[in-house]
Parts: structure tokens; C-alpha cells; sequence
């Protein structure tokens, strides 16, 4: 435990004195080094981006040309260079409002969705999987063909339903848990690659 904690404080003082806004974008990072996920001139789509170290993240990558948007029914912290919209993404309309005001696809979409957490465990779980297996009902309407998607999950009874679901319309599902997490967490990372361009999954 006293490891773990060490671990988790190093991340933050890191994220302090780089500028993150959150230990989370240590993920992102290793995500990236190790399955390079996030490319120059990127068009990339954070769902539940709130408070925001993934879209910092994004931005780095992406730049000088790439196009950076975040998602989260939570007001966030503006970023320069970076959109947010403040919306519900289990509201049925989202695709029509990410689409609105973003008519091209995106090359990459991120989630690191979490609900608030209410200590029974099941709930929580059941609830993390839906919100992931909305963010990948999502992702298929605005992805490119052959786009990458990154989607955190909870281990445990249903967690392999958001991979059959992935590896419908993936070409590659792989399942990663970055040095960043807490070891004791139940979280871990599918990264999707080559996007089929199908948007008929269940």
C-alpha cells in the first residue's frame, strides 16, 4: 500500500510540475508511447475529457494542424486551442451535436469514462460498462475508416462486452493497463485499431 501510494503521489507531482491537469494523462502517455495512438495534424475526440489532462495530452501530439475536442456533461477548464462541449452523451441526440458543429470524422476517440463512484462495486461496474459502451456506440458514427479508439473499462462481470462489441468493428482489440493505474484498481484500456467504417453494432 505504502508503494501504491508512492506511485500515485509521484504521478501528481509530476502532473504539477508539467503542467496536467490531472495524474490521469500519465496514461494517455504510456498508451501512446507504447500503441502510438495519437499522430501530427490529428482530428481527436475526448468523451468525458473533464478535468481535461487527456485533451493537454492530445494537443501535444497533435499539433501544429490537428483539431482537438472535448466532451463531458461537466463544465471544463477552457483549454487554448481546444473545443468543449458541455453535453450529456447519453443524451440520444449527441452524434447530431458533435456532428453539427464537427461535420468531418475524427482519426481518434478517446474515453476514460468513470461514473460517480458509489462504493457498491456491481453498480458501479454495470454502470461504467454502459457509459463505455456508449462511447463506443459513438465512436462508430464519427470515426474514419481505419480510426483508432481508446476506452477504459472496469474489470469484472461484464467487461468483456465492450471487446466483443469493439472487436465487431475493430480489426485489432488489445487490452493494456499503463504503469500509471493504480495496480490495485480495477481499470484497464482496450486500444482499438483499424476502424471498419461499421456503424451497425448493437
Amino acid at each position: 500500500m505504502k508503494i501504491e501510494n508512492a506511485l500515485r503521489d509521484q504521478y501528481r507531482k509530476l502532473a504539477r510540475d508539467e503542467g496536467y491537469r490531472s495524474r490521469s494523462s500519465y496514461k494517455l502517455l504510456e498508451l501512446n508511447k507504447k500503441y502510438n495512438i495519437l499522430k501530427k495534424d490529428d482530428s481527436i475526440l475526448d468523451i468525458g475529457c473533464a478535468p481535461g489532462g487527456w485533451l493537454q495530452v492530445s494537443k501535444k501530439y497533435s499539433d501544429p494542424n490537428g483539431k482537438v475536442v472535448g466532451i463531458d456533461i461537466n463544465p471544463v477548464k477552457p483549454i487554448q486551442g481546444i473545443s468543449i462541449i458541455q453535453a450529456d452523451i447519453e443524451d440520444p441526440n449527441i452524434v447530431q451535436i458533435i456532428k453539427k458543429r464537427f461535420p468531418t470524422p475524427f482519426d481518434v476517440v478517446l474515453s476514460d469514462l468513470s461514473p460517480k463512484v458509489s462504493g457498491i462495486w456491481h453498480f458501479d461496474h454495470e454502470r461504467q460498462i454502459s457509459l463505455s459502451l456508449t462511447a463506443l456506440q459513438i465512436s462508430t458514427k464519427i470515426l474514419k475508416p481505419g480510426g483508432i479508439a481508446v476506452f477504459k473499462i472496469f474489470q469484472g462481470k461484464y467487461s468483456s462486452n465492450v471487446k466483443q462489441e469493439a472487436s465487431k468493428v475493430f480489426s485489432k482489440v488489445t487490452t493494456s493497463k499503463p504503469k500509471a493505474s493504480r495496480q490495485k484498481s480495477s481499470e484497464f484500456y482496450l486500444v482499438c485499431s483499424s476502424f471498419s467504417g461499421n456503424d451497425t453494432i448493437a
